[in-house]
């Protein structure tokens, strides 16, 4: 979905988050950029066929790089959380020429922590998969929340809370089945990355969860600095309107 004017800004969801999942950040974004959402492959109204096998952070990438080819020739603004990010440092260090500055919100890249924390990320994302199969989506989902710091509260006075209902439960399981494994094997090439101009992203509120650890040490990686948003780990979805302040001063 492309809504605006301005130059082209892709917003790449996280979680099982979908278009619509974005939709009122990139309501706050549209006065300046062109906003490009879309539903990640398996997604809502992106089907995929059986035969097609199971998607894992490469193919999502290779996704984004033939979705902005069919949009345009010129390098785009691109803004990723959590998954959205890991799968957007993919897409840059295979097509940096296609990045004009990408936003890293919290990316799950474990492989730039030390070996026993990697080893207390891993045990915590494989316990929200084992929920998954023995409790079904919704349960891990509360599971997946606690892991990653989700405060109820800490979100903007007019942005609703609704509770996860039987419409999500698809996009919950395919996630959960394909793209949450596919995270915790998925390995960046780091020194590709430098080839493109990459923003790590932290979250004010995000506490001492491992994702923020990991945008920490990209940015130590990369040798940049990392910028702090407003809200969580999920301070697009909660916090849209000062996250959206936060990442057009970021983008400037």
């Amino acid at each position: 979905m492309l809504r605006g004017t301005g130059p082209l800004l892709l917003l790449i969801a996280g979680g099982d988050g979908d278009a619509g999942v974005s939709s009122t950040l990139a309501g706050h974004l549209a006065d300046r950029y062109t906003v490009l959402t879309y539903d990640r492959r398996g997604l809502s109204a992106s089907r995929i066929s059986p035969e097609a096998g199971a998607p894992d952070i490469t193919t999502h990438a290779d996704d984004v790089h033939h979705l902005l080819a069919a949009l345009t020739s010129e390098p785009a603004y691109v803004c990723g959380s959590s998954i959205g990010a890991l799968i957007a440092l993919e897409f840059a260090g295979r097509h940096p020429e296609q990045v004009r500055t990408l936003v890293a919100h919290e990316p799950p890249a474990t492989q730039l922590l030390t070996e026993p924390e990697r080893e207390r990320a891993a045990a915590a994302q494989s316990s929200v998969e084992a929920t998954f199969a023995a409790s079904g989506a919704l349960a891990a989902l509360r599971e997946f929340a606690v892991l990653a710091g989700v405060d109820p509260s800490d979100r903007e006075p007019d942005v609703a809370l609704t509770p996860p209902g039987p419409e999500r439960v698809p996009n919950l399981e395919f996630f959960l089945t394909y793209d949450a494994p596919a995270v915790r094997r998925h390995i960046l090439d780091v020194d590709a990355l430098k080839a493109a101009r990459i923003v790590p992203a932290v979250g004010e509120t995000s506490g001492t969860i491992f994702a923020r650890e990991c945008a920490i040490r990209l940015a130590d990686a990369l040798g940049v600095a990392y910028a702090t948003f407003p809200g969580g780990h999920n301070g697009s979805v909660f916090r849209p309107r000062a996250f959206a302040a936060c990442l057009a001063d970021v983008l400037t």
